[in-house]
């Protein structure tokens, strides 16, 4: 700070000090700093431009940081005139970012969630990504991107050979005709090596699915696939089953909160039961699901001894539904920990109480005391490869 001739900031150093963890990952040999702004339990202050030009002189020629986590602070635009003379050239706070990020060959992982980059800054996340040729995992979730940002992205990702993630979840999307789903589809028809991508709160449709199943026959290297919090439904999902008699990549799906309902269970449990031995973890959380679908569920997973993690809790549940599962817990079919569901009786009858596991339950939080210890709520961790900083 005195360097650059800007007063220190003193509600700002014990955030830095104390709050910024500095967690040496043994997969990447290196450090990811985390620097988020959503502490529930400690106020915190938030990163705005200026301390991040701040933070980019100190790490612009390191070795050691690979990961850095600037969820929920609030990167704008407003540093333009601090980071133009930083880069030496007329660039606005998130173009700071970005561009730090193109001559950084060290970091491996970024997390953006919930800074209000909107399309502009978007748009400055697609121009690196034409250039950066390390960045492996990117997370740009609720941050607003429009349809343009979300285009670029998707027609630089076509020909990135790097990038292993991306989360583009919850953008500001005002058409209906799904420009969005149809060029990520074409992304996906092309890039051989991203191996997971999220897609929540798109406003997808059947006809957005059946865009992306059509490309994703092309594909070889997806392994987890989040639609979750979409607009799809049975007729969408049939597409999703064709596609799974033929995939033998895909290992996780995620269909949370989405309007599946009967049918579209059948559609997936005769895929899983009669062709797909790929997928280990599918999530249909909330999806008007009622008892024929779900012990259809259930019947595919004595078949199928691949599919080891199963998450049903918001559907309709029926008599058969909790004997079938609780039967499948019971046999060891289905471990109590894979599954968010637990099974007790009352007067002769069997029930299903909720658990506290998923494939993401702490996306948007972690214990304030350190790493978590329990996986249960984080099952993607024990199966993807890649998921641990999305």
């Amino acid at each position: 700070c005195r360097e650059n001739g800007k007063r220190a900031c003193f509600f700002l150093l014990p955030s830095l000090c104390f709050k910024v963890f500095l967690h040496y990952n043994r997969l990447t040999k290196g450090i990811t700093l985390k620097i988020a702004g959503n502490n529930r339990l400690v106020p915190v202050q938030k990163v705005t431009d200026e301390d991040f030009r701040m933070l980019a002189c100190i790490l612009s020629n390191n070795t050691f940081v690979t990961g850095l986590d600037l969820r929920y602070n609030v990167l704008t635009d407003v540093g333009a005139e601090h980071a133009a003379k930083f880069l030496q050239v007329v660039f606005s706070g998130p173009k700071y970012l970005i561009f730090s990020s193109s001559l950084n060959e060290t970091l491996l992982h970024l997390r953006m969630t919930g800074n209000k980059i909107e399309n502009k800054g978007g748009m400055y996340f697609a121009s690196m990504l034409q250039i950066n040729s390390t960045l492996e995992k990117l997370d740009l979730g609720d941050c607003d991107l429009g349809t343009q940002s979300l285009i670029a992205i998707a027609t630089v990702m076509s020909h990135n050979k790097a990038m292993k993630a991306l989360n583009l979840n919850r953008p500001i999307l005002y058409s209906q005709e799904e420009e969005t789903t149809v060029h990520t589809a074409l992304m996906m028809k092309n890039n051989s090596c991203l191996m997971e991508l999220h897609l929540c709160k798109h406003e997808m449709k059947n006809f957005g699915v059946e865009r992306l199943c059509d490309a994703l026959y092309e594909n070889r290297s997806l392994r987890y696939l989040d639609l979750s919090c979409n607009k799809i439904t049975r007729d969408g999902v049939k597409f999703l089953g064709e596609l799974l008699k033929r995939n033998q990549t895909l290992e996780i799906l995620d269909l949370n909160s989405n309007r599946i309902e009967d049918d579209g269970a059948i559609y997936l449990s005769e895929a899983l039961a009669l062709y797909n031995r790929t997928l280990q973890a599918l999530a249909v959380v909330s999806n008007n699901i009622s008892g024929k679908g779900l012990v259809a569920l259930s019947d595919s997973m004595k078949t199928n001894m691949v599919l080891s993690y199963i998450y049903i809790w918001g559907n309709k549940f029926d008599e058969d539904t909790c004997v079938a599962f609780s039967d499948l817990i019971k046999t060891g079919r289905l471990k109590p920990n894979c599954t968010d569901v637990d099974p007790y009786e009352v007067d002769g009858h069997v029930y299903l109480a909720e658990l506290s596991h998923g494939l993401k339950r702490h996306y948007y939080w972690t214990p304030s005391y350190g790493e978590v210890d329990n996986k249960d709520a984080n099952a993607s961790l024990a199966i993807g490869t890649v998921a641990e900083h999305l």
